[in-house]
């Protein structure tokens, strides 16, 4: 469980790993596209395909091991559980936004998002 300064904080201190995320996610669409057309890129073949597969599956499995639940990674959508007026929430986090903003109670799900 997060407070929302707790997750604002963690927001904050995986910025960078958010940022590698997003570069490997560009890298591997343009790859995989590059070697579809073509079967060349100058971003390499498969093995590179396979290789920044793993490291967006390190960086999903890091935000995993602090707790975060991690909805999409395009755009990138991460949920802190917490707790708002006695009720179970996420805290949530969009890809673009520069401060945790919104939240919704559990079972509503991100139609449900309100502002914090």
């Amino acid at each position: 469980m997060f407070t929302l300064a707790q997750a604002r904080h963690l927001v904050a201190t995986l910025r960078p790993r958010v940022d590698e995320l997003i570069r490997h996610r560009a890298d591997l669409a343009e790859l995989r596209m590059d070697l579809a057309d073509h079967r060349v890129s100058s971003l390499g073949g498969l093995a590179e395909v396979k290789a920044l597969e793993a490291r967006l599956h390190a960086v999903v499995e890091e935000f995993h091991q602090h707790g975060i639940q991690v909805k999409g990674i395009a755009p990138v959508l991460l949920d802190f559980p917490g707790e708002r007026d006695g009720r179970a929430v996420l805290w949530c986090w969009l890809e673009g936004d520069t401060d945790i903003r919104w939240y919704h109670r559990v079972e509503c799900g991100f139609a449900g998002r309100r502002p914090v």
